[in-house]
Parts: C-alpha cells; structure tokens; sequence
C-alpha cells in the first residue's frame, strides 16, 4: 500500500509524568535536540510523504495549535479537545468526521526514533493489507528502546499476527506510537475517552490485529530523564555524522 495521505498525531495529553518541563507547555511542544517533540513526529510523517495531519489539543491548547500551524510542508487541521480529553482511542473517534475512509497513519508524540534503513512510516505502510488487517502496529526490538521501562507489550508471529503479553513477563516487542489502521474500526465505539487498547483487543481476537519491526532505535520520550537520554542520543549521533 502507497504512504496514507492523512495522519492523526495524539497530542492532546496533559503530560503529567514530565513536569516541571510541562507547567508552561503542553507535552507536544517540549523539545528534544532542539526541536519540539511534535515537530519530530511531524518531520516524520512529511518525508514519509503524509500530505495531512489532524492534531488534537487539549493543554495549551492555543500555543500548540497556533505552533502546528506555522508549517508549510503539510497541511494540519485541529480536533479540538478543549472541552474534554478523550484518551487515545477516544481522540480518533472524535477526529473521525475529518479523517476519511481510507487507511490513515496514527502516531503518538512522545517517540523520537532513529531510521538507518529509510521511513520506517514507508515501510509500514507498505505492508499494510486492509483486507485482512484493521491496525498495524510498529514495534520495537526491547533491545533497541531507550526511556521505556516496561516489559514489552506483544508477540508477533511469522505472519505479523500480534498477541497480547497478558499475564506473561516480558515480550520480545514494545509499541512505539506509530500505526496505520483503517479508521472504520472506531465506528462502533461510542464517542467517550476510552484507550485505543480496547480496540486493539477486539482486532486480535478477530485475527486482524499486525505488527511490523521498526528497525532502529525507538527513544521512548516520556519523562524528563528519558528526554535527557533521548538528547544525549541525539547529540552522539550528530558527532558521529
């Protein structure tokens, strides 16, 4: 399948766990190597060639819609969550009206994530079958994580097909916030918060739930620790370059 045209970015969390760097600003517009968290997810979308983003806002909500729209390299639309934070699953339910129904990309803000075999976005959309798949999931090797401290999240077989970990103690795989999916799978849910896990469970009972290595390092961007790991990351590479 080609790149979708339209992505969903999550930015609409309150970003407690990264106080006191969230007490100006929401999550998304905390920076990493010099850059806004959002502008890393955003820079990753548009070399993928994702032509649309809908952001949604939540926490000073005005400065980060006012900071999406100063780009010109893709074209960004606002669902606002003002009112109400709707969690992640709950957050594209709402968006639903202006993302179509085609596959789109969904990503969350706090990944920054290296690529040494090109857009890892590209090569998961090429593998994305809507015939027989309502997510794909990217992962990442726990391995390859930086600033996640959890015991992993799937098992993935020799067809892609995704397994929760459940009870088990760890797993070979992390999700690390990026996804295409088709965004029917949301139409039945009702319009309240509610976590886009719930929807993932459905799929995987129903055998219609994938993955997809990332093949790089994922930095895991959710405390003010991991953003100092992520930077230091960031500044070796840069002197290796």
């Amino acid at each position: 399948m080609k790149v979708p045209h339209t992505a969903m970015v999550l930015a609409a969390g309150l970003g407690t766990r990264m106080r006191p760097l969230t007490n100006d600003r929401p999550k998304a517009l905390v920076t990493v190597g010099g850059r806004a968290l959002i502008d890393h997810v955003l820079d990753r979308l548009a070399e993928a060639g994702v032509k649309r983003a809908v952001v949604n806002v939540h926490a000073f909500a005005d400065a980060l819609e006012a900071h999406v729209l100063r780009r010109s390299d893709i074209d960004i639309a606002i669902s606002d969550e003002r009112e109400r934070l709707m969690e992640t699953g709950g957050g594209v339910k709402q968006a639903r009206p202006l993302l179509g129904d085609g596959p789109i990309v969904v990503c969350n803000i706090d990944s920054v994530w290296d690529e040494p075999s090109g857009s890892a976005i590209a090569r998961l959309a090429a593998g994305f079958d809507a015939s027989r798949m309502g997510a794909r999931l990217m992962l990442a090797a726990m391995d390859q994580c930086l600033g996640f401290d959890g015991a992993g999240d799937f098992f993935m077989d020799e067809h892609g097909a995704l397994m929760f970990r459940d009870a088990l103690p760890h797993t070979p795989w992390a999700y690390m916030g990026v996804q295409i999916v088709d965004p029917r799978i949301v139409d039945d849910e009702p319009l309240e918060p509610f976590s886009f896990t719930r929807v993932w469970r459905r799929l995987a009972a129903e055998r219609r739930l994938y993955g997809a290595p990332l093949g790089g390092c994922w930095m895991h961007v959710g405390d003010p620790e991991a953003r100092a790991a992520a930077e230091a990351r960031l500044a070796a590479a840069a002197l290796r370059a």
